[in-house]
């Protein structure tokens, strides 16, 4: 599907905006927890927070991205398979699983739409007979790709789309204003390229992430009696 720069663009934006109908307000990416376990308590902290919780994305969802994109480009759907295999046994926790597929299916409906062919059509069919679970960082990767959407732009989105979410919902949350959300994103958007540099060249066996205050909040979140987000 070939497109002008500039449709290309915007494209991209339509994809990486927080109002793209794959459901990603209803999650909170263990910020729920944070919040009402008191690791997250102002800004500064929230801002830590995010930060921590992109970084550790990237490693694992955002590296997972970048080899779909290259299967995907390589028309390999046994690739794909083996990448989204490959996420999910290392994502703990019922409702982060939970978050990655639902997202992932949405957006594969909706990308077969965008960007009709062979292969999505085929990845939709392997998520809908269970085949894959369907991960979103991974239906990303395949619909970026379908788009002509260069893999480093790609990540960027992924990235953004971490971040996004998690403010959008730390407004619903927390005493917390949307320019001080705006000056949190827009400071750690000014890392994208550190971060993409370091995961570009990660090979699949080295996703990983060690992040265990995450994993037990997002533990700790699937036992709470009220709750906003699904996670």
């Amino acid at each position: 599907m070939s497109a002008s720069p500039l449709s290309l663009l915007l494209r991209t934006l339509q994809l990486g905006d927080g109002t793209f109908p794959v459901g990603a307000f209803t999650f909170s990416n263990g910020l729920e927890s944070a919040l009402q376990t008191g690791v997250v308590t102002d800004a500064a902290s929230l801002k830590r927070f995010v930060q921590g919780v992109a970084s550790q994305s990237a490693g694992l969802d955002g590296v997972a991205l970048l080899h779909a994109h290259r299967a995907a480009r390589a028309a390999d759907l046994r690739q794909l398979l083996v990448v989204d295999e490959a996420l999910m046994i290392r994502r703990v926790g019922q409702e982060q699983r939970l978050m990655l597929t639902r997202m992932g299916k949405k957006l594969t409906e909706l990308g077969e739409r965008l960007a009709p062919g062979a292969l999505p059509a085929q990845w939709l069919q392997c998520i809908r007979d269970g085949s894959t679970p369907g991960s979103y960082p991974v239906s990303a990767g395949l619909l970026f790709a379908s788009l002509e959407v260069a893999e480093a732009e790609a990540f960027a989105v992924h990235h953004y789309g971490v971040v996004s979410m998690m403010l959008g919902a730390a407004l619903r949350l927390m005493k917390i204003d949307h320019y001080t959300t705006q000056q949190i994103a827009f400071e750690l958007h000014g890392d994208i390229d550190e971060i993409y540099q370091q995961k570009a060249n990660c090979a699949l066996e080295d996703m990983a992430s060690f992040s265990p205050v995450f994993d037990v909040l997002v533990a700790q979140h699937e036992q709470a009696t009220v709750r906003m987000f699904m996670n």
